[in-house]
C-alpha cells in the first residue's frame, strides 16, 4: 500500500486526486455488486471459504479467456461430455411426454459437466494464476458426490432439452414475436420478447411479476427443433434453477412452497 501511495504522489496532486476518486467509485461498485448477487453464500462457492484452497469463486465454472466454445453459456471453463453420453427421459416411452426431445446440450450440458459426477470439481480448462499447479487445488479432489450428482442416466430426472408445452410455439414472421399456442393445454403459455435480435421466451412467476423477464421467472431456451425445423422454446436445467441465486440451497428460481415451481408452468 505504501509503494502504491508513493507512486500516486509522484504523478502530481491533480492526477492523484483523480485516481483516488476512481478507486473509491470502483470499491463502491464492487461492494454493491457483492451485495446484490452474493454467490459467496451459496454451495457454488468452492473457494477457500468452502472446500477449496483458492480465494477465487467464478473460476470453477467460468474463465475470462479460452472457454469451451461448444457451450452456449458464457466462457465455460470445463470440458463438456458428448450429448450421446446421456440417457434422457424420453427413452422411457411415457405417453405424458408430448414434446420433441433434442440431444442434451445448450445450457443443460454445462450444468452436467459438474453434476453428472464424471470429472473432478477442480477439473478446468484454465486454472487461476499464471502457471498455477492444480495439484491440491481442492482440499479433497474428486468428482461431486451425494445428492447433487445426477449421473448420465437422466431418466429419473425432469426432462431437459424438451419442447415447452409439447411444442406449438415458434418464432413468427416478425422478430420478437411468437406464433401458435402450446399443444398441451395443461401448460401456461410463455411470454415472448426480443433481446439483441434474438427471440426469448419465459414463463412469469409470482416472484418475477409481469413487467418483463426477471431472474425469478422460469427461463425457456431457444433451440432449433430438428424434427420440425422451427426455432422454439425448450426446457433446460436453468429453466427452474439459477446457479447464481442465494435464495435457497437448491438454486430454485422461486420457492417451491405449495409446489410454486411446478405450478408456474403446469396447470394442475
Amino acid at each position: 500500500m505504501n509503494n502504491f501511495s508513493e507512486q500516486i504522489k509522484s504523478l502530481g496532486s491533480g492526477v492523484a486526486a483523480l485516481i483516488f476518486a476512481m478507486s473509491v467509485v470502483a470499491l463502491g461498485v464492487l461492494s454493491w455488486t457483492d451485495a446484490s448477487a452474493d454467490i459467496t453464500v451459496t454451495p457454488h462457492n468452492l473457494s477457500s471459504a468452502g472446500p477449496g484452497q483458492t480465494q477465487e469463486i467464478c473460476v470453477f465454472c467460468h474463465t475470462p479467456h479460452g472457454g469451451d466454445t461448444s457451450a452456449s453459456v458464457p466462457l465455460w471453463n470445463k470440458s463438456l461430455a458428448l450429448p450421446t453420453a446421456y440417457t434422457t427421459y424420453d427413452t422411457l416411452g411415457t405417453s405424458s411426454n408430448d414434446g420433441d426431445i433434442a440431444p442434451v446440450g445448450s445450457v443443460s450440458i454445462a450444468c452436467l459437466s459438474c453434476h453428472d459426477g464424471t470429472q473432478a470439481i477442480d477439473s478446468m480448462i484454465n486454472e487461476p494464476g499464471s502457471g498455477f499447479d492444480s495439484a491440491g487445488f481442492i482440499a479433497d479432489p474428486g468428482a461431486m458426490t451425494g445428492d447433487p450428482v445426477l449421473g448420465q442416466d437422466l431418466r429419473d430426472d425432469h426432462p431437459i432439452g424438451v419442447q415447452y408445452g409439447g411444442g406449438g410455439i415458434s418464432e413468427g414472421g416478425t422478430v420478437g414475436t411468437s406464433q401458435g399456442t402450446v399443444v398441451d393445454v395443461d401448460f401456461i403459455s410463455p411470454v415472448v420478447d426480443n433481446v439483441n435480435g434474438t427471440t426469448i421466451w419465459w414463463v412469469n412467476t409470482t416472484a418475477g411479476g409481469t413487467a418483463g423477464r426477471e431472474k425469478e421467472d422460469m427461463q425457456l431456451y431457444t433451440r432449433n427443433d430438428g424434427p420440425s425445423g422451427l426455432v422454439e422454446p425448450f426446457v433446460e436445467c436453468a429453466s427452474c434453477h439459477d446457479p447464481h441465486s442465494e435464495v435457497n440451497a437448491t438454486f430454485l428460481r422461486v420457492t417451491n412452497d405449495g409446489s410454486e415451481v411446478c405450478l408456474s408452468c403446469h396447470i394442475k
